[in-house]
């Protein structure tokens, strides 16, 4: 083997030797473990359910406790409309919240459930059972069984006349979780309820005069 290429083969090894040291230097530096990265390196990704979880306070709790509560509610009057109301924008009004607020139920429902809180229990409908205590714009049982019992445009009077106030303590429970809340995502459905609660209380308001 000639000097020159002597030459030339040390140094395509050197070069070799020096881009491999590279790597694993960059390997060592970046933190990251090669086999250890999943589908999802993004940094923001959480690492766990109980990271999640830990990240609530008391606020938050109270909140998905009484809005569960609340939401309920405001379910059982939207189903009374069904075959109650006369008018078909009543009828229409009730199917956009039961199909907003039931999954907003489960939604809460699984937040408690990942904190080791209790779910509070489902006494909607239950004869004699009143969870109006403590928190704004509930419905007695009084209120829920007169509604019950009304039909036609009495009926729809009636339900827009209670679910503006439903409505109104939604928004105010909503506004306290805003200004208090810490989880995320509970903070997150807290402006989303002001905002569609708040428009929907608007609408109300222009529909009273044709019930």
């Amino acid at each position: 083997m000639t000097a020159h290429r002597k030459l030339i083969r040390r140094t395509a090894l050197a070069a070799t030797a020096g881009v491999a040291a590279l790597v694993l230097t960059a390997c060592g530096a970046g933190g990251h473990d090669m086999g250890s990265m999943g589908s999802d390196s993004s940094p923001s990704a959480p690492a766990s359910a109980s990271d999640q979880a830990g990240e609530h306070n008391d606020a938050d709790v109270d909140f998905a406790t009484e809005m569960i509560q609340h939401h309920r509610q405001a379910v059982e009057m939207a189903e009374l409309a069904a075959d109650r109301a006369s008018l078909q924008e009543v009828k229409d009004l009730a199917t956009k919240i039961k199909g907003a607020q039931d999954p907003e139920i489960r939604t809460m429902s699984g937040w408690l459930t990942a904190w080791g809180e209790e779910v509070p229990a489902d006494m909607s409908g239950m004869a004699g059972h009143d969870v109006s205590s403590g928190m704004p714009g509930m419905m007695s049982s009084g209120d829920m069984d007169k509604l019950a019992k009304a039909s036609g445009a009495e009926f729809d009077e009636m339900f827009l006349d209670m679910m503006v106030q439903h409505h109104e303590g939604a928004v105010e429970m909503a506004e306290a979780e805003k200004a208090d809340g810490r989880y995320g995502p509970a903070t997150k459905l807290a402006d989303a309820v002001v905002t569609a609660q708040t428009a929907e209380i608007e609408q109300m308001d222009k529909m009273v005069g044709k019930s």
